[in-house]
């Protein structure tokens, strides 16, 4: 029963989250801390948060006994609902702004399908990642009720036909552009990607707001694309894998773990 009270929590929290997203994105991150303490150990961590906004999931990371940092790539989404990102940075997920094999937990949320070059935006967390660390990555996949954002559930007849029709009815286009921010991600191509990844070890695969018991949904080829409205994958780094590139530029070249436990970020 906690499992299916937490997704109608999860349901009425998204049909409320435009007049009240300070509410739904700080249960969004309590509930993030909770789900990632199945798979490692929290407090004392370094806990990075890729793609991350104005940081409400770095603050329950923090309150939960963690050092958060998270990284950005828009401006304007680090200052969204009046907010104003503190612990972190403005950066590219495709070419992080931190230190190999620097970070215990590294964290995504509803950003890989707004990512062209996706692989890469893997990749980079895979190598900032410490060996034997942690990758929680959760996306929104295309074919999922939710798949066209705010354009759903007419995506389902064509991602510009849908925004063409959001355009029509709004009178401005819709957030997410298709083809330029929002792409056709599938289940399948990720965690094909994920189980060939030589560096890394798939520990678990469910839907990220169903109760646990929908988890036999995701093994199902095909019909998962469309049942699952958001999907988890766990993995853990296993090692070193080649070849890894370098730390990316950006406002902050390197965060080292030491920087990041004095709350700072080395230029």
């Amino acid at each position: 029963m906690k499992g299916l009270r937490r997704s109608i929590e999860f349901f009425k929290g998204f049909l409320h989250e435009a007049e009240d997203p300070q509410a739904f994105y700080t249960f969004l991150a309590e509930d993030t801390t909770d789900e990632v303490r199945r798979y490692a150990q929290v407090p004392g961590s370094v806990v990075l948060d890729v793609g991350g906004a104005s940081g409400y999931v770095g603050e329950a990371f923090l309150d939960a006994g963690a050092r958060a940092l998270t990284v950005e790539y828009d401006p304007a989404q680090a200052n969204e609902h009046g907010r104003s990102l503190v612990l972190g940075i403005i950066g590219d997920g495709c070419a992080l702004p931190i230190a190999t094999g620097s970070i215990d937990i590294t964290y995504t949320s509803n950003v890989l399908e707004h990512v062209v070059q996706w692989p890469s935006m893997l990749e980079e967390m895979e190598r900032v990642t410490v060996p034997g660390g942690l990758l929680y990555v959760t996306f929104t996949n295309w074919l999922s009720p939710w798949g066209g954002h705010e354009t759903s559930p007419w995506h389902y007849l064509g991602g510009d036909r849908a925004a063409r029709r959001f355009e029509r009815r709004t009178g401005q286009p819709p957030k997410n552009h298709f083809g330029t921010s929002l792409f056709k991600l599938s289940i399948s191509d990720v965690l094909e990607w994920c189980q060939n990844a030589p560096g890394l070890e798939v520990l678990d695969v469910y839907p990220r707001y169903y109760p646990r018991w929908t988890k036999p949904i995701v093994h199902i080829p095909g019909v998962r694309e469309v049942l699952t409205w958001n999907v988890v994958i766990v993995m853990r780094r296993t090692g070193l894998s080649e070849p890894l590139r370098p730390a990316g530029s950006g406002r902050c070249r390197q965060a080292t773990r030491d920087a990041m436990k004095e709350d700072r970020c080395v230029a």
